[in-house]
């Protein structure tokens, strides 16, 4: 579970993505039932730090704290190399990261990661204008471009801006299930849930109800998840060509339109596998998956549980 999180800074920070850090952990959302973790701000020197604004946080924990932290957040420090990276700061995220605990960074706190050496080998990500040079600098890494964020196991790693939101509600919901993360967004009044393969840049940052706009068919579509949706189809309720729907849903909402169907038929089948005792089964051909075998390969791939593992352990209800 989340219980400790340490969010460790330098001279450079970004201010938005520490702001992410506290908003997405530090604040008390005991009264709507939401488990609250420790949250404390590090850095290597106890005292101030100058944010890449000119402003200053005060910081009262040096990087000792991260020995208790169960989750690491970095965030964004400017295009960190292994010249510039601060004396003790890879030793120390080396031990959190050999002790078992997650690390998560925004934006180019990836730099960071890279110049430990800890993204080597694995896939990651940085906002689209830096993974040319994330690769560059650190070729052992597994860069991948426009995504929202990466999650290669122990270590998280998201793009630009917002999208440190969505890689922070992708860990509330893997611990704590889809309805706490949901109510974690409300409060934010943020999608509650972005799928991290999706791109980066859309076209369009908000769906707008208007009538040349995909927002009226995606919510039909949130309201037809049980029955067969194609692209020919969706197409032909639109009045479009298929090839110009596929293409025009794509710059809209960022993911093609069987992607985004599947995401949201698997946010269907986690509220449904968490509020109620139904059979499986029942839960996938309500989410529109068919069947049971169907539902566990897509479900398995998306969330890493089984649609029995993930109700064992999120299960709103009495039922084991």
């Amino acid at each position: 579970m989340l219980t400790n999180v340490a969010t460790v800074i330098w001279d450079g920070l970004s201010p938005f993505e520490f702001g992410v850090a506290c908003e997405a952990f530090a604040l008390d959302r005991s009264n709507d039932g939401i488990p609250v973790p420790e949250f404390a701000v590090c850095a290597p020197t106890v005292g101030p730090v100058r944010t890449s604004v000119g402003f200053p946080i005060e910081v009262a924990h040096d990087l000792g704290r991260l020995a208790e932290a169960d989750l690491v957040v970095v965030p964004a420090m400017g295009h960190t190399d292994r010249d510039t990276l601060p004396a003790g700061v890879a030793e120390a995220l080396w031990a959190a990261h050999d002790r078992g605990a997650r690390l998560l960074t925004f934006c180019s706190g990836a730099f960071a990661l890279g110049a430990t050496g800890l993204l080597d080998g694995r896939e990651c990500t940085t906002h689209w204008m830096y993974t040319d040079k994330l690769q560059r600098l650190y070729p052992e890494a597994k860069v991948v471009p426009e995504v929202l964020y990466v999650d290669a196991g122990q270590i998280v790693t998201s793009a630009g801006t917002a999208a440190g939101l969505d890689a922070s509600l992708h860990i509330w919901r893997q611990e704590y299930g889809a309805a706490v993360a949901a109510q974690i967004a409300r409060r934010m009044v943020v999608p509650p849930q972005r799928d991290g393969g999706q791109a980066q840049f859309i076209t369009r940052a908000v769906v707008e109800p208007d009538s040349e706009s995909f927002g009226p068919l995606l919510e039909w579509i949130v309201d037809h998840l049980d029955e067969e949706l194609d692209v020919a189809g969706l197409a032909a309720r639109s009045m479009m060509s298929a090839r110009t729907f596929a293409r025009r849903f794509r710059a809209e909402t960022g993911a093609t339109p069987h992607a985004w169907i599947t995401a949201q038929r698997v946010l269907r089948a986690e509220q449904l596998l968490e509020q109620t005792d139904r059979p499986v089964e029942w839960v996938a051909s309500e989410a529109g998956f068919g069947n049971a075998a169907t539902l566990r390969h897509h479900f398995t791939r998306v969330r890493g549980l089984s649609p029995q593992a993930y109700r064992r352990r999120f299960s709103c209800t009495t039922a084991s």
